[in-house]
């Protein structure tokens, strides 16, 4: 299933498959998203999703049961 994928405050959107890695999608949309450890660990690629949910980039991926999806990326000095 396509999920259109939508970043802001860059307001790219691109069509991603569902269980794609978020980073892999943003990639592809030419967004950077920072890393770090690629864990989940540190914390410098959390983003927010247009539900408020609070998620790390480099440990999800697109999810089923949605048609587009908003991702708000942080901007965080330090990464």
């Amino acid at each position: 299933m396509t999920v259109r994928v939508h970043f802001l405050p860059d307001d790219v959107t691109v069509d991603a498959q569902v269980g794609e890695p978020l980073l892999d999608v943003a990639d592809r949309a030419e967004v950077v998203i920072p890393t770090g450890c690629l864990m989940g660990t540190c914390h410098a690629c959390t983003v927010e999703l247009d539900d408020g949910e609070i998620i790390r980039a480099c440990i999800s991926s697109v999810p089923d049961g949605c048609e587009e999806l908003t991702i708000n990326l942080f901007s965080d000095p330090t990464w």
